[in-house]
């Protein structure tokens, strides 16, 4: 796992397994395009969080990492400091390194804000179902906090605050414009997953925003649109997290 011969400026993507990641591509794309030179973008699957040290040891020229599933909340202790909005959050999708410390941000919160408001162009949803509690769940939380949003957890088992889907009834399904998939179900290579919720009762008044982005419209998309809903999924909130990586990392490396 370590750094291409000749690259001076060394970024990349932890998780597990990142088959599906678009971000290596995405960024050399970038850099080509943007005439960035001396810098790479690897993907560094690792199979534990404590996997974290040997590639920081193996590739002495890092500059910043993204976080992906499912270490944005094992991260935390292996870093030095937690910028606010990652404190907030208690999540972790990006890292700079900054004199030899490892600081923790959370750029999905600006992505997945900026792309739900465009989504829902100023519809007045009155409450909303997030599906799913890992990492990714905690800053569409953050965000539905900041737009003064009620929001009805959902997992696959139960606890404080949470439903769980098989307690999701049609009355929760009306009265919920806005239903957002944080879960890895229904991501490449397993296509024909999808959550559990009662789609019957969806409307063409409902909002369904999927955070994955491979393939391009998920089974929950592809129900929610069936039966009228509005839909998006998650590729401009990657865009806009990456480009707001990228700026902390460049700020954070001329510090």
């Amino acid at each position: 796992m370590s750094s291409p011969v000749g690259v001076g400026r060394l970024f990349g993507l932890i998780g597990f397994p990142l088959s599906h990641s678009f971000s290596k591509k995405y960024f050399t794309e970038k850099f080509a395009r943007e005439g960035i030179s001396n810098s790479a973008y690897e993907l560094f699957p690792i199979a534990r969080i404590d996997e974290l040290s040997s590639v920081i040891a193996a590739n002495p020229n890092l500059i910043g990492l993204n976080v992906t599933i499912p270490y944005k909340q094992q991260v935390i202790p292996f870093l030095d400091e937690l910028e606010e909005s990652a404190r907030r959050v208690g999540a972790v999708n990006t890292i700079a390194f900054r004199q030899g410390r490892l600081i923790g941000y959370n750029t999905d919160v600006y992505g997945f804000g900026t792309s739900l408001n465009g989504f829902l162009a100023g519809d007045p949803i009155e409450s909303a179902l997030v599906l799913g509690t890992g990492g990714a769940s905690k800053a569409v939380c953050r965000v539905l906090e900041q737009m003064n949003m009620p929001f009805q957890l959902v997992s696959r088992t139960s606890g404080t605050g949470h439903l769980t889907y098989d307690r999701i009834t049609p009355s929760d399904i009306r009265s919920n414009r806005l239903i957002i998939n944080t879960t890895p179900l229904g991501m490449t290579p397993e296509v024909d997953r999808l959550p559990e919720i009662p789609y019957a009762h969806l409307t063409s008044r409902h909002y369904l925003f999927d955070l994955i982005y491979n393939p391009e419209v998920t089974r929950f998309l592809q129900t929610g649109a069936e039966f009228g809903a509005s839909v998006r999924n998650g590729m401009e909130m990657l865009i806009l997290q990456a480009e707001q990586s990228w700026s902390i990392w460049n700020e954070t490396n001329a510090a």
